[in-house]
């Protein structure tokens, strides 16, 4: 129920974040439920080997280049999704940046204690 729960939350940020920046559209709820799904998946795969290969640029950045592998992954969703567009980066970094904040607000409302 908790995965559902957030992959819907997740689904509503993107129609949100499409709402407020330029540069990113959704065609429908339908193509923002699959965007959730397939960024939540390239995040659990991707992410996590990216980090572990850009290791000594992250060190020297005090962790701010994960903001950018951020980025490029919600950009390589937007080429992965039929109706989820990414314009350009200045518009993927800013809605993967929204993204993160919604993620983490989301894992602080529903924490296991």
């Amino acid at each position: 129920m908790y995965l559902l729960l957030r992959w819907l939350i997740n689904a509503i940020a993107i129609l949100g974040i499409a709402y407020y920046v330029p540069g990113i559209s959704v065609s429908g709820f339908y193509a923002a439920l699959i965007a959730a799904l397939v960024l939540g998946i390239i995040n659990a795969l991707l992410r996590p080997i990216l980090i572990l290969l850009t290791l000594p640029v992250n060190i020297l950045t005090l962790g701010l280049f994960t903001l950018i592998i951020n980025a490029v992954l919600f950009w390589l969703t937007s080429t992965i999704v039929k109706g989820f567009v990414v314009a350009d980066f200045k518009a993927a970094f800013i809605g993967a940046l929204i993204m993160w904040i919604i993620s983490w607000l989301t894992n602080w409302l529903f924490k296991k204690d």
